[in-house]
Order: structure tokens, then sequence, then C-alpha cells
């Protein structure tokens, strides 16, 4: 079943100030896998301003392989919120900021259902995909993966798949690829009037 969801717009743009933002989840499907970690963090002037990061506790055991490539165990969230309070608090959090992330739309999509279960609002904040950077930019690239990108901008992929540090690897990337001539091309090209 597919969920029609009246999100913001996709923007090609280089906002200043934005919430750049990650989940961490137990699997892939917004409809049957749950998010155990949600992470934002807030830019001013590209500058790091503020951190809202939590685990969430899941209804159902976290399975093994995502423990393996996140780290997060069911102990580790045993005593996390549940989604509804969560969630209201990312929502708080992010208020009206431009959403930034890398694959934002994964991202979004189970925020979106989570925000609309729990609170009726809708979560229509416009956002911008990095990936969509990296796909202008590095078309040279087998894979445009956040962690390969990390690596041809070297910059540390370290602590990978936890939320937050996920988050400051976007922004890193981003800060590189709005440095790109095509990157820079197509968004002016994209945003003349």
């Amino acid at each position: 079943m597919s969920t029609k969801r009246y999100k913001g717009k996709s923007l090609l743009a280089f906002p200043e100030d934005y919430c750049v933002v990650d989940i961490e989840t137990t699997g892939l499907s917004h409809e049957t896998n749950e998010i155990i970690e949600i992470s934002a963090v807030r830019y001013r002037g590209r500058k790091k301003q503020e951190v809202f990061s939590t685990l969430v506790r899941p209804s159902e055991k976290i399975p093994r392989i995502i423990t393996q490539l996140t780290g997060i165990d069911n102990n580790m969230v045993k005593d996390a919120p549940e989604i509804s309070e969560a969630i209201t608090e990312f929502r708080n959090f992010i208020g009206e900021d431009i959403v930034m992330g890398y694959n934002v739309n994964f991202d979004i999509n189970f925020l979106y259902d989570a925000i609309l279960k729990n609170s009726g609002e809708i979560f229509d904040n416009n956002f911008v995909d990095v990936l969509r950077f990296s796909r202008i930019a590095l078309t040279h690239l087998p894979s445009r993966s956040q962690t390969n990108v990390a690596a041809y901008y070297g910059i540390s992929a370290e602590g990978a798949h936890r939320a937050e540090v996920d988050c400051d690897i976007c922004n890193a990337c981003y800060l590189k690829l709005m440095q790109e001539e095509s990157v820079i091309t197509a968004v002016t090209e994209k945003n003349k009037i």
C-alpha cells in the first residue's frame, strides 16, 4: 500500500540555515519497520548551533543485522522514549527549518508517517537532498553513497550509521559539494528568474 504524502518542495539550493536530519530504522520499509534513532542538527550560517538526538524504543525487537550495522541493540533502547514522544520532540525542534539529508526522502517518509500518525500534522518542510548534488558532481564514482562521497573528500566516516554522526558527515559532504563547479552551475540554472 502506497501512502500519499504532501511533503514540502525538493530544493536545488544552497541554504545557509537548515537542519540536517538522519534516522536509523529496523529496516527499509516505512510501512512495516520502525524508527530506532532520530537526530537533527541545526545550522545557522552553515555553522552548527544545536543538536536534537534520541534513541527510540520500537514495539518489536531490533533485527541482528540492524544491530550489526548501527551498533544499536535492544538493551540500548529499552528505556528510550516511544515514537509518540520522540517524534513530538523532533517536530518541536525542527520547526519550519529547511530539512537537509543524504537520500533524505528515506528519512522524510518515515518521519512524515510518524508525525501524521502521532499528531495528525503534515510534515511539509522543504528539503535539500545532498545525494542529488553528488549525482551531479561525482558521476565518475561507481557509488555515490554517503560513505563513498565522504571518502572521496577525505571526510572521516568513523561512527557512520549512527544518526548524529551521519548528520555531521552529510553536512561535511554538503560543504564540499557546494564548491563543485557543476553543482554551482546546476543550482544557478535552476534558480534563475
